[in-house]
């Protein structure tokens, strides 16, 4: 099935990052992507040669954050360039650009430009800093963001440096995933009074927004220096453990009934390892030796052997899977975690719907491919198609 945003069409301003994170999601869901690429970026074809609606054929569809779209090659620095987006504008529920603030503007394709067309419009600004504020147009990447935002100091080892969890912290889930959520709240707001506005979706706030419930805890005391506290692996039961063959385990047992439940399978509750009875679970006092003496009961087995005692239980565990080994994990296969797109493999569209599942996505499209038809659609005559090709305005 097509997915719930069936008849929700969206344009992308080309861009990097979370932008176009946020346009895979709603185009895995269902709705119509169409994104605008430089027409630098679209690759002339060869006389005769037939176009294809995805990415040349002597490369590999290796931009996953690109699949689900329809493309179109537009030259922004002209008339009729931008003339082509703002007839897009009018037929589309939303708009997704990552510039620098005012570079809309400055093309003619900002807020106010594109509600002439189409009032309607809810348009979506996607930046590191914001629409405003000191930094707003300075550059800066994920790690930046997070490290202004308070979160970045909280996540690392106790005497450790703060650890950047990738760029999934700013870029996707405060940046590209809130853009998303963004975006469909000002569209269902847009059901109820007609109107469009604009989603500032900064990263630096999402990532703030993200570490809500550690504000809480730093609220009533319960939160102190990095590595110490009880997510961010002081605690020793929730926490990675290196095993025998060099792989690693993950136990997270909280709750006192799982706490008791992963003493029991491991024996430590016992004094089986030889350290005698475990003591208070939050006597905080005990974490970093209980931390060394988990650590060695750990290293007894391999990975595997643990699996065999602790997976199916309620003692919270996991293995700590490479990429590749959680493509075949049998749960992941039963949920159907990951889909193969064109020949790469890659997560599929989430969350699940039980009346209008998403189709598995299409392959990202060639810069441009689709540029006739999507034109067409427009209502551009032939003539004047082979007019902008001709002049450049798009390809």
């Amino acid at each position: 099935m097509p997915g719930p945003l069936q008849g929700i069409r969206v344009i992308e301003l080309a861009g990097i990052g979370p932008g176009p994170f946020a346009a895979m999601v709603l185009a895995d869901l269902g709705a119509d992507v169409i994104r605008v690429d430089r027409a630098s970026s679209v690759r002339r074809a060869a006389p005769d040669t037939v176009p294809t609606d995805t990415v040349p054929t002597d490369t590999v569809p290796t931009d996953t954050m690109g699949r689900g779209r329809r493309s179109i090659g537009v030259d922004l620095k002209t008339t009729a360039g931008i003339e082509v987006v703002l007839r897009l504008v009018s037929s589309a529920e939303a708009l997704i650009e990552g510039f620098r603030p005012g570079v809309t503007e400055r093309l003619g394709l900002g807020p106010e430009d594109c509600w002439t067309r189409n009032p309607k419009l809810v348009y979506g600004r996607m930046t590191g800093w914001g629409q405003d504020g000191p930094y707003a147009s300075c550059a800066g990447h994920d790690i930046n963001y997070a490290a202004l935002s308070g979160t970045l100091s909280l996540i690392g080892r106790r005497g450790e440096p703060p650890l950047p969890p990738v760029n999934f912290l700013a870029d996707f889930g405060g940046g590209g995933m809130l853009l998303a959520l963004g975006i469909l709240a000002g569209v269902l707001a847009v059901s109820r009074s007609g109107r469009g506005q604009v989603v500032d979706a900064a990263m630096v706030d999402g990532a703030a927004l993200l570490s809500t419930m550690i504000w809480g805890f730093a609220a009533t005391g319960d939160w102190g220096e990095r590595g110490t506290n009880l997510l961010d692996t002081g605690a020793w039961f929730y926490q990675t453990y290196e095993c025998a063959d060099g792989r690693y385990i993950t136990i997270g047992s909280l709750e006192p009934q799982f706490y008791s439940e992963m003493l029991r399978l491991t024996g430590l509750g016992a004094g089986a390892d030889g350290g005698g009875l475990v003591p208070d679970q939050h006597d905080r006092s005990t974490w970093p030796a209980m931390k060394e003496r988990m650590a060695a009961a750990v290293r007894t087995k391999s990975r595997d052997e643990w699996c065999a005692l602790l997976e199916h239980t309620d003692a919270c565990f996991a293995p700590v899977l490479t990429m590749e080994e959680a493509t075949q994990h049998p749960h992941n296969r039963a949920r159907g975690t990951f889909v193969n797109v064109a020949g790469v493999v890659q997560p599929g569209p989430a969350p699940r719907f039980s009346r209008t599942p998403p189709d598995i996505p299409h392959p990202p499209p060639a810069p441009g491919a689709h540029t006739e038809a999507v034109l067409g659609d427009l209502g551009f005559s032939v003539g004047d198609v082979k007019a902008m090709l001709e002049a450049g305005a798009v390809r």
